[in-house]
């Protein structure tokens, strides 16, 4: 009598840590007609017109070469940004890339990874994928991280920490001080610092990297400097940090930024005309939004981030996302613990936001 054999599933052909992971999700990009797009936190405004200029010229010469796998041109353009030098900065694609190879570098170790329970969901998701035991300190009743908490849970020993400032999804952030609190609380382990959205008046830890050898600051490009396609990220810290990360990087790809990348990130860091023209219009915006959504009754968390975390006391989060998203006007919600009644709105244009305020005028009454 033959055997038939069975038709293999799809997780038979996957690695045993694949079938339980939970991936990131990220924020949907439809085409639909007059959308108004408030969900990524994307930067309304288009990138300086002198990132155009500067990647037709790289395009015109060189695309049959390799790239630098060293980025020393633009390492060297923002160590010359932040007031360091190239040996304290790695570049990544992205700095979801950069958050990624600092997970493997630092976090692998006997102790768990301290983060807030309200932040950034990649964390938890990359410390997954490593198999990083993760602690989740639970921020405070105003959704603020809590600084005591997460220095009282360090001196049981952590692997170290990884706090967004300012803070997703909520916008708020923490003062330098508080940041120094950490640093000191976990003295031989990394304190990762993501400034995903500190140019829009939060406070940068890069001053403190000279005094901090545990100091490792993210930031990105996507965000202030309009270049979300362009994907380029990078990290600041002492060198030992710095080659920690460039030993992952050649180990999992020596070419992660393109010429044309490259090339686009340096002209946008070069024209800081152009950058605060359209960061301050962002934060303008954001404080008249604020106001606007408190006229309808809304309750807004103090935002230092190109969008805000609003909840209304008399309607539920999820019917409002629905609600708004039949309008062509896209917001974020998140169905999760402690935040599943608020909305993440990011700052468009002041007729985008007008567009937002007048759905909501009509959906709230």
């Amino acid at each position: 009598m033959s055997i038939v054999p069975t038709s293999p599933s799809a997780s038979d052909f996957w690695s045993p840590r694949i079938e339980a992971l939970q991936p990131y999700v990220p924020g949907e990009q439809p085409q639909i007609d007059n959308l108004v797009k408030l969900n990524t936190n994307e930067n309304p405004y288009p990138p300086s017109p002198a990132v155009a200029d500067a990647i037709q010229i790289a395009a015109a010469h060189g695309l049959e070469r390799y790239p630098d796998p060293e980025s020393v041109a633009l390492r060297d353009a923002i160590a010359a940004h932040a007031g360091l030098v190239r040996a304290q900065v790695f570049v990544g694609n992205g700095s979801d890339e950069v958050l990624a190879h600092a997970f493997f570098a630092f976090f692998q170790q006997i102790e768990p990874l301290l983060i807030p329970d309200v932040t950034y969901s990649f964390y938890r998701v990359y410390a997954r994928l490593y198999g990083i035991d993760c602690a989740q300190v639970p921020v405070d009743g105003g959704l603020r991280v809590d600084i005591d908490a997460l220095v009282e849970r360090a001196t049981a020993g952590c692997a170290g920490m990884v706090v967004a400032n300012p803070n997703a999804p909520t916008g708020i952030g923490l003062p330098i001080s508080e940041v120094e609190r950490l640093l000191r609380a976990c003295p031989h382990r990394v304190v990762l610092i993501d400034e995903a959205y500190v140019d829009f008046g939060g406070e940068s830890a890069l001053p403190l990297i000279d005094r901090y050898p545990n100091l490792l600051v993210v930031q990105t490009l996507s965000k202030s400097r309009s270049l979300a396609g362009l994907r380029v990220g990078f990290a600041c810290g002492q060198a030992h940090l710095i080659d920690a990360l460039q030993r992952v990087k050649n180990s999992f790809n020596s070419y992660p930024i393109d010429r044309l990348a490259s090339a686009g990130a340096i002209a946008a860091l070069e024209d800081d005309a152009w950058f605060i023209r359209t960061r301050d219009a962002i934060v303008d915006a954001r404080e008249g939004l604020c106001l606007q959504l408190e006229d309808l009754g809304f309750e807004v968390l103090p935002s230092q981030a190109n969008f805000v975390f609003a909840r209304h006391p008399a309607h539920d989060a999820a019917a409002l996302f629905a609600a708004l998203r039949a309008r062509a006007v896209l917001v974020r919600h998140f169905d999760a613990p402690r935040i599943a009644q608020y909305l993440r709105i990011s700052i468009g244009t002041r007729q985008q936001c007008t567009a937002l305020v007048d759905a909501l005028a009509a959906i709230v009454g």
